[in-house]
């Protein structure tokens, strides 16, 4: 099951990255894809369609795809979920799973109201100099539904909105196509988040009314949270229109382990990452008998779980294991890789973390794995992927709040500078810059 790689090979194929545009689309999306537009298009241009066309007719076009393409009818009138439902929500989910969504909605509070961000000025560099920290006034929030609607990723990105100060958070997440609601796991989460409103739209079309706004649904200042490949796509397309947090591909797990580790819980760690549709879990090891005995552990695990078929496909293509020199070599290698995840089951972890500048999240040590930063560890699990950990950050407060520098100097530090931006604006050929200088150094009218 555990393919085993030299760090030649790996480079050529687990370790190899993919834009997002030549992320695959499964069969089935692309035939209704076919049967919503007639005709075999990329899904690059089936999103600028719809966008297109949510941007031109609002609520009729939101409610026009929705049928086309989730199969589920909706009106002007149902686009919003009514608080009722929300509410009664709550005995469709077990009180057990309320309770655990609570007790992880704490954590992730806790956690991110911890967070440094504020406001300040000073005199240092003569008057007055400083910013202004003030929240986005409203943020989308986009949670895909399917066979695994993801309440967790609402409390990890609506939390921080709301922690941030943002004055109003919204909720889309498509209805299911059979009960046409949406799923009472996601309502329920929304609630505990705080969110202000839930609609029961998804896809593109649930990303063109929250970059431009419908009857409905007002268009909001930034968009947040992951979805399938049209939705990533979609909030390309609209990013300038609005802001976005980023455009997240599937999930990714590095474990960087040597001989100390427990073969059996890597195994876990990997298994839990690869059943994600999409989902990549990499061994990164100097030990080729710790990645046979993972092996071992691997297939006698694997035959418990629903899943089983996405995390045999993921170890088909994604994922494996790679065998390095030393674990300076695979600890450089995993940093270069820059995954979403990054998981230290080493003798010492501590030793490495410093070495570590390119991951969304560290795990350091086996008692911190993966799964408990998914739900209840408090940082969000809203990370970069698709390598994208090299010049981004994890979701937090700052994504949901903006800055506005203060310039308020005295005349004698004004008197002082000014010949400066002169020289600077007549280098650059802008001789109205620096004359709007000059007639306060001359004291002209």
């Amino acid at each position: 099951m555990l393919k085993i790689y030299e760090v030649d090979q790996a480079l050529g194929s687990i370790l190899k990255r993919k834009p997002i545009d030549e992320f695959p689309v499964s069969p089935a999306m692309r035939q209704r894809t076919i049967a919503a537009f007639g005709e075999d298009i990329s899904p690059d241009e089936a999103v600028r369609r719809i966008l297109a066309d949510v941007r031109a007719r609002g609520d009729d076009a939101l409610i026009e795809w929705t049928r086309k393409l989730d199969g589920v009818s909706l009106t002007a009138e149902t686009l919003e979920v009514p608080d009722e439902d929300i509410a009664a929500a709550y005995d469709l989910v077990d009180s057990e799973v309320v309770a655990a969504l609570e007790r992880a909605a704490e954590r992730i509070r806790a956690f991110h109201a911890r967070q440094p961000f504020h406001s300040w000025m000073d005199s240092d560099l003569g008057g007055l100099l400083g910013q202004i920290i003030r929240p986005l006034n409203s943020v989308g929030v986009y949670i895909p539904g399917g066979t695994a609607p993801l309440a967790s990723t609402l409390l990890m990105t609506a939390i921080p909105a709301r922690v941030a100060g943002v004055n109003e958070v919204v909720v889309c997440s498509p209805a299911d196509r059979r009960s046409g609601k949406v799923a009472p796991i996601t309502l329920v989460a929304a609630d505990i988040a705080e969110a202000d409103a839930v609609y029961a739209i998804g896809g593109a079309q649930a990303i063109g009314a929250l970059a431009y706004g419908t009857e409905s649904l007002a268009r909001v200042d930034k968009i947040a949270g992951p979805g399938n490949t049209f939705v990533v796509l979609a909030k390309k397309q609209v990013f300038g229109a609005v802001g976005i947090d980023a455009l997240p591909g599937p999930t990714e797990t590095v474990v960087v382990a040597d001989e100390s580790a427990n073969p059996a819980w890597v195994a876990a760690d990997m298994l839990a990452q690869s059943e994600h549709t999409g989902g990549t879990a990499i061994l990164i090891t100097p030990s080729l008998q710790l990645a046979h005995e993972v092996d071992r552990h691997l297939q006698a695990q694997v035959s418990q779980f629903a899943t089983a078929a996405d995390i045999y496909e993921s170890f088909e293509s994604r994922s494996g294991a790679v065998i390095t020199e030393d674990l300076t070599e695979a600890v450089a290698l995993a940093d270069d890789f820059a995954p979403e995840h990054l998981c230290l089951s080493v003798r010492d972890p501590w030793a490495w973390v410093g070495k570590i500048h390119n991951a969304g999240g560290v795990f350091v040590g086996e008692q911190s794995y993966e799964v408990l930063g998914d739900y209840v560890a408090g940082p969000s699990h809203t990370m970069p992927t698709g390598g994208t950990a090299r010049f981004t950050s994890p979701c937090n407060v700052l994504d949901f709040v903006r800055v506005t520098n203060v310039i308020a100097l005295d005349e004698a530090t004004s008197r002082q500078i000014a010949p400066v931006a002169v020289k600077l604006a007549e280098a650059e050929g802008l001789p109205a810059h620096a004359a709007a200088a000059r007639i306060r150094l001359s004291g002209q009218d």
